[in-house]
């Protein structure tokens, strides 16, 4: 009858390694993607909620561009977005009559607020629009 002999430990050993040496490169990379996506994410949703408050502060009788500006720009640097711009369209919608469509559009270059792939996110800019009709 034939004996079964088990490989040796040192021999498994190494087997390990290299099947952690080939898996190890691709786990990294899966997680340092994950982690751009949800930055990406976060941008997108920070560049919304500042576009909607920047309206709603633009809908209010007595305010300003600045005002506007100053609003979603403290958004921006209570969440750590670099580069943002801002544009309000009429930029004169204090004056304008009620029912006119107020545009705040912001947007942020995708590169400089990227967090470890920003190769990736080269020439990227993400954009978001709120329009709020002007009420009184």
């Amino acid at each position: 009858m034939r004996s079964c002999k088990l490989p040796s430990k040192k021999t498994r050993r190494g087997a390990a390694l290299v099947e952690f040496t080939v898996t190890a490169p691709v786990f990294i990379l899966i997680v340092l993607a994950t982690i751009e996506t949800i930055s990406m994410i976060y941008l997108k949703q920070t560049l919304k909620i500042s576009a909607y408050e920047g309206a709603r502060v633009a809908l209010v009788p007595t305010s300003e561009e600045e005002n506007v500006l100053a609003c979603c720009n403290s958004i921006f640097d209570a969440r750590g977005v670099n580069g943002a711009t801002i544009s309000v369209t009429p930029t004169d919608f204090h004056s304008q009559p009620t029912g006119t469509a107020i545009t705040v559009e912001v947007s942020a270059p995708c590169e400089s607020n990227s967090l470890f792939l920003s190769w990736l996110q080269q020439g990227r800019v993400m954009t978001t629009k709120v329009v709020m009709m002007k009420e009184t």
